[in-house]
């Protein structure tokens, strides 16, 4: 540890740092940690799309509404793990542990089986109700304490842990590589351990003074195969793990060792106002462009492409659900009106002119005609008319209501343009559910309304 020791000396001796000095070195671990930690466990944004919603609070890409949650959550956890290390007369608690699992998970929700053939429900901020393992390199299966033996290995590893620290017995590295350790082969949440367990160990790290240590999500490698040489050493007990020595998982303290080490010279660098840039950032910012560009390009590839099957399934699942709705609320209506007319246009064009009326056409029609007109089809149109207002009702004969409801197939996707212009874009395959059709439908609705109410005698 001599060398931990000296750099430590040095850190402790620059103390306090520079306003400045101190606020870069807190924005780098803030956008490199949550990015990391979150990174290896599977969450897509890129250390850009990181930094721009945890400093700007703006998003950009294709990632899923999740990942911006988790990462956001995440950092809520950080500050609120921060604040309790810093609290030094306040002990660590299994319900402060508890809550930083709730807080960067925010919410129960339901996570995939291992098979994909299912799905169960994840509790957060509670210890597990299912037992939880992991298939390693070999394909063997590892089980981690079992819900039973989960409260009572906690209870034991905070006593174990308030004592340890209070007596001085090890030294605040070796504690939180130790804690870091038991803490994983209890695995007390059915999610977010990992993450929770690299909060809390540097939640140790800076209890006693020790810079934040980051776990690289390109060393993850690494790092899972030192917990694994442990895990090899220590046994697959979960209750001989939660009890490691600390020789028993030299390898796994010998790495946090050295990553404490790159934390205390990065910091040093800082206190003396030198660039803290790491030299792998541009290339690993790069790495990850290229490869979400090439997830892109094969998720393209493989998108459903305009085809006149594909534009009968729209019909079939999209138009007529709606227009049949649609006509429905109008016809409420028709009975104050002398005409009206409705009927579906087939165009070539973007326009409602020289079209094909397909009005006797059904779903699933197996008419040729319609068939062969479709795979040229650019637009498709329900069009209703309801003219010459009753007197009984209105102040002029000559009142009439026109609208209509269109959907435009483009290429890769298509579109559907309804009252008052708005637009809604959906891929081939892909079709506005129940709630999203009676949103349409009530513009319709209240579109009539208004503009009979305006128009009625009073």
């Amino acid at each position: 540890m001599k060398t931990t020791d000296n750099l430590y000396k040095e850190w402790q001796s620059l103390q306090p740092l520079k306003k400045e000095d101190q606020q870069r070195l807190d924005e780098k671990f803030m956008l490199e940690f949550n990015y990391n930690s979150n990174h290896i466990e599977g969450n897509t944004l890129t250390y850009g799309q990181t930094k721009l919603l945890l400093m700007f609070d703006k998003t950009t890409g294709t990632a899923s509404m999740r990942d911006y949650q988790e990462m956001k959550a995440h950092n809520v956890g950080l500050e609120l793990m921060k604040r309790e290390a810093l609290d030094k007369e306040r002990p660590l608690t299994e319900s402060f542990i508890r809550e930083l699992n709730r807080v960067i998970q925010v919410e129960n929700y339901y996570k995939v089986t291992r098979d994909g053939q299912g799905s169960y429900l994840i509790h957060v901020g509670v210890y597990k109700t299912r037992p939880n393992s992991v298939i390693t390199a070999t394909g063997a299966e590892f089980h981690y304490a079992s819900p039973e033996e989960t409260p009572a290995l906690m209870t034991q590893l905070l006593e174990w842990y308030v004592n340890t620290e209070r007596q001085r017995e090890l030294n605040p590295v070796e504690l939180a590589a130790l804690f870091h350790y038991r803490f994983i082969r209890i695995h007390p949440f059915e999610d977010g351990n990992g993450r929770v367990a690299r909060l809390l160990m540097n939640y140790i790290l800076l209890r006693h003074g020790y810079p934040m240590i980051i776990i690289k999500s390109n060393d993850k490698n690494a790092y899972l195969d030192t917990l694994n040489l442990a895990d090899v050493e220590v046994g697959s007990i979960p209750s001989v793990g939660a009890n490691a020595s600390l020789d028993a998982i030299k390898p796994f303290v010998e790495y946090i060792q050295k990553q404490v080490n790159y934390a205390l010279e990065i910091s040093i660098k800082a206190a003396k106002g030198e660039s803290i840039e790491d030299e792998d950032d541009f290339e690993k910012e790069l790495e990850l462009i290229k490869r979400k560009a090439k997830q892109n390009a094969e998720i393209e590839k493989n998108k459903i492409r305009f085809s006149p099957n594909e534009v009968w399934n729209v019909l079939e699942y999209c138009f007529f659900p709606v227009t049949e709705k649609i006509k429905k609320a109008v016809k409420a209506s028709q009975d104050m009106f002398y005409q009206a007319t409705y009927y579906n246009l087939l165009s070539k064009t973007e326009v409602r002119k020289g079209g094909l009326h397909i009005n006797s056409v059904q779903r699933n029609t197996t008419n040729s005609q319609i068939r062969d007109y479709i795979s040229n089809a650019k637009r498709m149109f329900f069009v209703y008319e309801l003219k010459y207002g009753k007197q009984d009702y209105f102040l002029t004969k000559d009142f009439c209501i026109e609208g209509d409801f269109a959907i435009t197939f483009n290429e890769k996707d298509y579109s559907i343009q309804y009252q008052g212009r708005q637009e809604l874009t959906y891929e081939y395959g892909q079709y506005p559910d129940e709630a999203q059709i009676n949103q349409i439908v009530s513009a319709y609705k209240q579109s009539l309304i208004e503009e009979i109410g305006k128009a009625t005698i009073k």
